[in-house]
């Protein structure tokens, strides 16, 4: 994927976050902002963004990305190939 986004989370952990919260979980580059990876998965897979949550774990920085309810995370996960 590049830049600002590393590679989608497809545990199964991650599976069950996108059918719940219509969350999609990214690693991402450790200097990325919360405003970086809005712009990033908005211009990437042209959806809403509601809301992006981080967190590192194991040295890596993790993206909690909440997409708008028009859009659902299986969907965009799907055009992935995740599923």
């Amino acid at each position: 994927m590049g830049g600002v986004i590393q590679y989608p989370v497809s545990t199964e952990k991650g599976i069950k976050v996108m059918e719940a919260e219509n969350r999609l979980i990214f690693v991402v580059d450790f200097k990325a902002t919360k405003k970086d990876i809005k712009a990033a998965v908005e211009s990437m897979f042209k959806v809403k963004v509601e809301s992006v949550n981080t967190f590192v774990s194991q040295g890596r920085k993790r993206a909690y990305v909440k997409l708008g309810r028009e859009t659902p995370a299986i969907n965009i996960a799907t055009q992935m190939g995740l599923i």
